[in-house]
């Protein structure tokens, strides 16, 4: 094993700084950490194999330099704790009622396994790695330098914490990336298993109903969705401004079926396809991407109807509190007994899939840390327009310019139990009221600071509302 060791400050190839030691000739490279949601597969293999050459080439060509291939383990956070989720559940085990410390131990059981295992399995390949300085995404030096990070992002105002639509998992009870969904294909009416439900759910099904306009009864505009429970959620409905069929509503109101004291405007926007469905389009800004751009352009309102369990939130007795594809059918009846329901259509359409639970997501209205990502997409398209950065093949950069053409904020909160939690700090003022500070963050739970640990958290809260440590409580914050 000690073969493999990089020189040390004692070989001729190194010097001695006033703050670390620096190697003249050096070679180093990072193994891509494997995940400790299991043991490693063939394409672990192949990456080993084609590194191992590498530094071992360098090691032979190169005698003199400092050749260091590091092996480390990534935590894996949102896919580790499935895992290890999963394998309660067939034990009939639910981490809820297991409590969060004895869960994350079972966490830390389950990655000790896994770490033995890839170990053993990175050495009977005979890879050639420096195991004296394996690394851990969990070790107390990467928690350090994660909340480094954030910490020096958020200073430099590139994170910030507001209200925006997520990607949700209800069976998670978390916000997931964009690349954590899998966009999956359904032609026409599919039976879907989602976790958590014994019946599948029916999808690829696009069902008719009519809005009744106000002032005018007997006129009414139809509408169509795959997804019906959200219309209780629905503040407008869009037509595009050359549609002949429905150039008389301009300007005029409609009579939600449901929520028969709710107007719903119709609004004029170009976005909207003719040749779909009806032409007409519910606007639910609260649980679809595209509405809630449309509602901040129109200033219309947003009304969040379902909870983190994927329950339904409503006025309607009927209809709050059932799970979203029990409302699907509970709506379809309320509409059917008003004589508003209009039928249905086969239709080829996308699902977003969880690809850690098989979850079908849903967008949630959400509070969450944010990173603007605006700025950094401009450079990246820039850095290959100008040569600076070249991708092969090049047929790869319209990919990489209709990706980063179109760039959203990045959610970086995970409302998971395993993983870096967000070094950010709720601020609560004893027998005070909050008062907003151009240096902190504010939403409907208080007030925000972010701080490497605690004590820096009470001096910048103090600072912030010039009181004593004794007049002020900081509670961090249980995202990770």
């Amino acid at each position: 094993m000690g073969f493999f060791n990089a020189k040390t400050k004692d070989d001729n190839s190194c010097i001695e700084t006033d703050r670390f030691t620096m190697v003249t000739d050096r070679f180093t490279m990072v193994i891509p950490p494997p995940n400790v949601t299991g043991d490693l597969h063939i394409g672990h293999a192949l990456t080993a194999a084609i590194e191992d050459s590498i530094v071992r080439w360098y090691r032979m060509s190169h005698p003199d330099h400092s050749v260091s291939w590091l092996p480390g383990y990534d935590h894996a956070g949102i896919a580790t704790q499935c895992a290890v989720e999963k394998r309660l559940s067939n034990q009939g085990l639910d981490r809820r009622e297991l409590g969060r410390e004895s869960f994350i131990s079972e966490v830390w059981d389950w990655t000790k396994q896994r770490q033995t295992n890839i170990g053993m399995q990175l050495r009977l390949l005979g890879s050639s790695l420096d195991w004296s300085k394996s690394l851990f995404t969990m070790n107390e030096s990467y928690i350090k330098a994660v909340e480094e990070a954030f910490v020096r992002l958020y200073d430099s105002g590139l994170i910030h914490r507001d209200v925006s639509l997520v990607n949700w998992s209800p069976w998670l009870q978390s916000a997931i990336s964009d690349i954590e969904v899998d966009v999956v294909s359904v032609n026409g009416a599919t039976s879907i298993t989602v976790p958590g439900r014994s019946e599948p759910v029916s999808c690829g099904v696009l069902e008719y109903f009519i809005y009744p306009v106000y002032g005018s009864p007997d006129r009414f505009i139809t509408v169509a969705t795959t997804r019906l429970e959200t219309m209780i959620g629905d503040t407008a409905v869009a037509i595009h401004p050359d549609d002949p069929r429905y150039s008389e509503f301009h300007g005029a109101s409609l009579i939600h079926p449901i929520i028969e004291d709710r107007l719903v405007p119709i609004i004029l926007e170009h976005s909207v396809n003719i040749n779909y469905g009806s032409g007409a389009v519910k606007i639910t800004p609260a649980h679809d991407f595209n509405d809630f751009q449309t509602a901040k352009k129109h200033d219309i309102e947003v009304i969040n109807v379902m909870d983190d369990h994927g329950r339904m939130i409503s006025a309607d007795p009927r209809i709050d509190q059932l799970d979203r594809f029990d409302a699907r059918c509970a709506v379809r009846d309320i509409l059917i007994e008003k004589g508003l329901y209009r039928g249905t259509q086969p239709v080829d359409t996308t699902l977003p899939i969880c690809s850690r639970s098989g979850d079908i997501v849903e967008p949630l209205l959400k509070y969450h840390w944010l990173l603007t990502t605006s700025d950094m997409a401009t450079k990246a398209r820039n850095a290959v327009e100008c040569g600076d950065l070249k991708l092969y093949p090049e047929w790869h950069t319209k990919t990489w310019n209709n990706w980063l053409g179109r760039p959203r904020d990045w959610c970086l909160s995970r409302q998971l139990w395993w993983g870096h939690q967000i070094p950010a700090y709720r601020v609560t003022l004893k027998e005070k009221r909050v008062e907003e500070s151009l240096n902190t963050e504010i939403d409907d739970d208080g007030q925000w600071v972010v701080a490497r640990n605690l004590n820096e958290a009470f001096e910048k809260a103090m600072k912030h509302f010039h009181v004593e440590r004794d007049e002020v409580e900081v509670t961090r914050d249980e995202d990770f």
